[in-house]
């Protein structure tokens, strides 16, 4: 698979090492960071301590997309912007001159590499902490867990606690994006290094022990995605809140944060649609804003507006997506090379992370859509306390 190659920078990037990236779910900017805010601890607390990037955006709809964006700069298919209900080999028929894989399907081949390829490569390490993964064995193992190829996907709901299952379910494969590549799910590194997030603090415990990209992906209740959630707690935003509160204080008391970490935690996509509801029929009207020029990609094979209708629990859905972009999100990034209280405007998305994350790491050539011309690596906007 084609990596392009990346042109000098003129930017001289901090010496970071360990990069801690958090994925949550489904929420617009103003609804995070506005001034009432359900999630304090992220909206006031970290912004504080950070660098807040108001024009951040995700690349697509629905969720997976945008996790595969964020390792591989692969854009959407029709497939994955619909979240792969089933899971099925992706079949390439070829390959773009900007890197992108052209087919359909869920799971790339082998030939398309992944922000890990990249960093094994250069002899660097990464894990996937994944919450839940493994709760249920009868749905997904506790080590790279995902479906069986070209079966239905038993994790696109959550499971609620049950005597069997005490702690219920909520891993979503869709959630985890190393799941949908060859070149990790037919390695013995997938059982090594994609994990439940439990092992995260024994990992953290030591510089040597803390992979140089740590990718966590909370569950469905504590990503935000769900709202209630299957245990009975709210989900949204305050469950963020909760999650937040407890893990990234123990991220930053990490002796690898401390020496030259990055924590970067932001939303697979925009939250900032509308919903109506007129008994048992809904409509869910999202907006598919993007910034950064981003470019729809050679699967996706849709004329927008876009619109869809199924019957999920009992309701006739019917979504209508006006444009391929995945809305706007921001993020915010906590590092000793930002001052606190930093603003950023610069437009970013998914694939900016990738190219960032690219760059920090010393990788000379830049996965899929990392490498379209004229994208914004994080630079001077972002490390303010650096030279």
């Amino acid at each position: 698979m084609i990596a392009l190659a990346a042109p000098p920078t003129s930017q001289v990037l901090p010496p970071i090492r360990h990069i801690f990236v958090i994925m949550l779910e489904n929420k617009d900017f103003s609804s995070t960071f506005g001034a009432d805010s359900p999630a304090p601890y992220l909206s006031k607390t970290l912004r504080s301590k950070g660098a807040l990037l108001t024009q951040y955006y995700g690349t697509g709809h629905d969720s997976l997309d945008n996790y595969i964006s964020v390792v591989s700069g692969q854009a959407s298919t029709s497939q994955t912007s619909d979240d792969c209900n089933t899971y099925l080999d992706f079949h390439q028929t070829g390959t773009a001159p900007d890197g992108q894989a052209v087919g359909q399907g869920c799971v790339y081949p082998s030939s398309v590499k992944t922000i890990a390829s990249q960093l094994m490569a250069e002899g660097l390490t990464w894990k996937g902490y994944m919450q839940d993964m493994g709760n249920d064995p009868a749905r997904e193992s506790a080590t790279c867990g995902h479906p069986t190829l070209n079966a239905r996907d038993l994790t696109q709901v959550a499971e609620a606690p049950t005597p069997a299952i005490p702690l219920g379910d909520k891993y979503a494969t869709r959630h985890n994006p190393f799941m949908y590549f060859h070149s990790i799910i037919d390695s013995p590194v997938c059982k090594k290094d994609v994990v439940n997030l439990r092992h995260l603090k024994t990992d953290l415990r030591s510089v040597a022990t803390t992979p140089n990209l740590s990718f966590i992906t909370p569950n469905l209740c504590n990503d935000g995605h769900n709202a209630p959630c299957s245990d009975g707690r709210p989900g949204g935003l305050k469950s963020i809140n909760t999650f937040l509160a407890k893990w990234v204080p123990i991220i930053m008391n990490s002796p690898a944060y401390k020496k030259d970490g990055l924590i970067v935690i932001t939303f697979d996509e925009g939250g900032g649609g509308t919903i109506e509801r007129h008994g048992k029929k809904v409509t869910v009207t999202v907006p598919g804003k993007y910034c950064c020029h981003e470019l729809e990609g050679p699967n996706l094979g849709r004329k927008y507006p876009y619109f869809v209708t199924y019957h999920q629990h009992g309701y006739v859905i019917t979504k209508k997506t006006f444009d391929y972009g995945g809305d706007r999100t921001g993020a915010l990034l906590l590092s000793k090379y930002i001052r606190p209280s930093t603003v950023s405007n610069v437009p970013y998305n998914h694939y900016s992370l990738l190219k960032s994350m690219e760059e920090i790491f010393g990788i000379h050539h830049y996965l899929g859509y990392a490498g379209q011309k004229g994208l914004a690596a994080f630079g001077s906007d972002v490390f303010t306390n650096y030279r």
